[in-house]
């Protein structure tokens, strides 16, 4: 069988929840970079079009399929590569919880910080995403007072966790103040100390630029 092949941009929130989850099932795989700003973007390209005709990252190439979009991508991996599980099995109220979680940021918090709007919001940009980050964050922050334990929801790992460290990380490039969002903080400092999540983060990946790489 081929080795997976995850095309991805370091600081790409979507690519980010995707290599959570192959470090979690342990499915090794090969990186190829795509720079989202170099040349106007690689994702434009031609020879990237043919892949991802939505000119966006991660693109999973895995089992002779051609995947797009995270969140799709990771029920994918799910249902096909076993445990750790990222949606509860035999749970449908709390893989709904799970699901509402993540699709809360994956859907209505995330997509407004996207760089295709950002360009396009110009120069307001910090503060258009500041605010639209803040507003999520309150309601995001009720949810988890309800549904939480260690994790996002329970103690267990999640699709929602995987959406939560990506989008705490843009709420500090934001410079939100994380202080009214304590149960936002808590869960993602947890899971912060786990090997799967240090693995993934942005400023260990191959396509960091030296400057902000981490060792």
């Amino acid at each position: 069988m081929a080795t997976p092949i995850l095309y991805s941009y370091f600081r790409s929130s979507c690519s980010w929840r995707v290599r959570i989850a192959l470090y979690l099932k342990e499915i090794e795989f090969e990186y190829r970079a795509v720079h989202m700003l170099k040349d106007g973007g690689e994702q434009f390209t031609e020879s990237y079009k043919s892949l991802n005709p939505m000119c966006e990252v991660p693109t999973l190439v895995i089992d002779g399929h051609t995947l797009i979009q995270s969140m799709s991508i990771i029920e994918y991996l799910d249902e096909t590569k076993g445990p750790p599980y990222l949606l509860p099995r035999d749970a449908p109220l709390k893989k709904q919880q799970v699901r509402a979680i993540a699709n809360c940021i994956a859907c209505d918090i995330q997509p407004v910080q996207n760089l295709r709007v950002l360009k396009y919001v110009g120069e307001k940009k910090l503060e258009w995403g500041k605010y639209w980050i803040e507003q999520g964050f309150k309601g995001l922050e009720k949810m988890l007072e309800k549904y939480s334990g260690k994790y996002c929801v329970g103690d267990e790992v999640t699709m929602a966790d995987l959406c939560l460290v990506p989008q705490v990380f843009n709420a500090n490039r934001f410079k939100v103040d994380l202080s009214p969002f304590p149960n936002i903080s808590r869960i993602e400092a947890a899971l912060g100390e786990l090997e799967a999540f240090k693995r993934a983060a942005p400023f260990v990946q191959p396509d960091c630029p030296p400057e902000l790489k981490t060792s």
